[in-house]
């Protein structure tokens, strides 16, 4: 019996010595539920940049958001409805990669173009609402983005209402030449009617508005408001730098700087954007 005890022993001390401790291996978050401040790299999960209007808690850093993203904040729930959302780009001349490109900024986006335009209301106030999208290739402004913003304003003379344009934009689409630079006169004859009405003109300028966007309806806002720290400008600082044979200072082109030349009326921050132009609505007599 002993001898039988003593084997098994042995063999379960075998076992215990081969068997390999097992590691605690902690379970990652998933990258998705964190994101960094591409400002003070600060760790905030996405519940928070959700509910912080994609604004960081730590130092105010306003992140680029999208054209939707944009309507949901200033809009009602539930009252926006697109204008022309099924136009897209034809590649008219040709362009060598350009069907490519809209294709992968059509399926990354969800968006036909890089705009998009609708009727919605802001705290009850019915208001024709456009909201360019960094995203589809870099907010650039080609003949449909032209089209639709010009079609919004048309819109909205006709029918007497407000206009709100929410920029993002790195200027005109390349791939389409003399095209997208008639949208600058385009958009800006439209704007001339809507004005002759007496009707109010609202720009939102956001991180970035740049080249023909910011030289065409970016500025002919009746009242052009601006986020905190947005790039905007028609050349970039480099060229401007060697242009002038100058060293501009560090916050050029921002929108602080050009608040303090005149350059815009208002900076206002994200989470004050809606009841700030709900306040101007009214207090140009819109209802």
């Amino acid at each position: 019996m002993q001898d039988l005890f003593n084997k098994r022993k042995a063999k379960i001390d075998s076992f215990n010595k081969s068997r390999k401790k097992k590691e605690f291996v902690p379970k990652e978050i998933p990258e998705y539920m964190f994101r960094n401040c591409p400002h003070c790299n600060f760790s905030i999960s996405y519940r928070e940049w959700i509910d912080e209007l994609y604004v960081c808690s730590r130092c105010g850093y306003h992140l680029r958001i999208s054209a939707n993203e944009r309507i949901r904040q200033i809009c009602d729930r539930d009252t926006y409805y697109e204008i022309d959302a099924k136009v897209t780009t034809v590649n008219e001349h040709d362009f060598e990669g350009y069907d490519e490109k809209l294709d992968i900024a059509q399926r990354s986006t969800g968006l036909s173009e890089a705009v998009v335009c609708g009727v919605g209301r802001i705290n009850g106030i019915k208001a024709v609402v456009c909201a360019m999208d960094s995203n589809f290739m870099m907010g650039s402004m080609g003949g449909v983005v032209g089209e639709k913003i010009t079609k919004s304003i048309e819109y909205a003379t006709s029918r007497r209402l407000p206009i709100i344009i929410a920029t993002a934009s790195g200027g005109a689409r390349m791939q389409e030449g003399i095209i997208s630079l008639m949208q600058m006169a385009k958009t800006s004859a439209a704007l001339k009617r809507h004005s002759d009405k007496g009707l109010l003109y609202m720009t939102l300028i956001t991180d970035p508005t740049t080249g023909g966007v910011s030289a065409s309806y970016a500025m002919l806002g009746d009242i052009i408001i601006a986020e905190p720290n947005a790039l905007i400008g028609f050349a970039g600082k480099r060229v401007i730098e060697k242009t002038v044979n100058e060293t501009l200072p560090p916050q050029f082109q921002r929108s602080e700087f050009m608040l303090e030349k005149g350059f815009i009326d208002l900076i206002v921050e994200r989470r004050d954007l809606k009841s700030t132009i709900t306040k101007l609505l009214i207090l140009h007599g819109v209802k």
